[in-house]
């Protein structure tokens, strides 16, 4: 039997460099990888036109289009992309804000409401830190650029959230310099970090934050996972177990060069500390694959998205992935 071609959208992270390079192969699989720089691209052109075969995709906009029974593809339980975001909450301090509690009220920046970044900051937030929320208007824009972030296809709220497009011909960067908006939230730091000393992290030693939420809560956050188209998906099943299983061999292969520092592969400075670290915090690996290992994870953020109005319902973590056993 021939092999399926299948057209192959994601970031070229470390952990699917194998997979582009062609070092670990897809079984029966002929793999075309299209890599991108921004995922946000490949995320608006997979749910507005199904482009590709299989793709990394937003864990909110999957979760949401599963619950609301409008999703045209499947999802296996590989995750690409994860982050801790404390580190990514700035402020104006002439807004009044110097701790988590000072957002209540507040016109807060966002690339975009429903993006999963901004959905675990604001879990974190309301979670950890007793913030109120409920009295914040959402700015909705890109932050370092005019206008929108991509062109996303998202479904509508479940309940009223005060969100406003950000129509002024400026960036968020540029609004929370000015005092127009109070914080910025995402994926990306302001520019105007670097320029204005009003502006600043809200966690300045971030990592410390990070490091303690994580001991506490055993939960590096999803941020993206990826998808089959569902038609094809129907008609070639194997193509999920082999996707699966290629892009667990490619991690691998990632997680054996970083733990080489005859050489090492990035530009890093304490590299050697920075593998400890994960060797003793995460077991060596801070992306595990596969549904055990990060339902309680998962179990939080739709927790999360529930709470927020992102989705209408829970529905069980098992339901949201095909099997990658066969």
């Amino acid at each position: 039997m021939s092999a399926v071609r299948i057209r192959f959208a994601a970031s070229l992270y470390d952990r699917m460099l194998a997979l582009y390079t062609g070092e670990v192969k897809a079984q029966g699989i002929e793999l075309d990888f299209e890599p991108f720089f921004s995922p946000r691209a490949v995320f608006d052109r997979m749910t507005g036109k199904l482009e590709f075969d299989v793709a990394e995709m937003s864990m909110s906009e999957f979760m949401s289009r599963f619950t609301a029974d409008q999703c045209p593809f499947v999802a296996i339980p590989v995750f690409p992309s994860r982050a801790f975001r404390h580190g990514m909450i700035s402020i104006n301090t002439r807004s009044g804000i110097s701790q988590p509690s000072d957002l209540a009220g507040k016109r807060i920046g966002v690339p975009l409401y429903t993006m999963s970044a901004a959905v675990w900051i604001r879990g974190m937030l309301q979670e950890h830190f007793s913030v109120d929320l409920s009295a914040c208007t959402w700015v909705q824009g890109a932050i370092n650029a005019s206008g929108k972030h991509g062109d996303p296809n998202v479904l509508p709220m479940h309940k009223p959230v005060h969100i406003v497009q950000n129509e002024t011909g400026k960036t968020l960067s540029e609004l929370i310099s000015l005092g127009e908006i109070d914080a910025t939230i995402g994926t990306t730091l302001p520019e105007a970090i670097r320029t204005d000393k009003n502006v600043r992290r809200l966690f300045e030693d971030f990592k410390a934050v990070e490091k303690d939420y994580y001991e506490r809560t055993r939960i590096f956050p999803i941020m993206h996972v990826m998808v089959i188209r569902k038609e094809l998906y129907e008609q070639h099943p194997f193509i999920a177990s082999s996707i699966y299983r290629a892009c667990e061999e490619s991690k691998q292969a990632a997680l054996k060069r970083l733990r080489y520092l005859g050489a090492p592969v990035n530009m890093i400075p304490w590299l050697p500390a920075d593998v400890d670290e994960i060797a003793d915090l995460f077991g060596g690996d801070p992306y595990p694959y596969g549904l055990d290992a990060n339902r309680h994870t998962l179990e939080k953020f739709m927790e999360y998205l529930l709470d927020q109005s992102i989705i209408g319902k829970r529905v069980p973590i098992d339901d949201l992935f095909v099997n990658v056993d066969g």
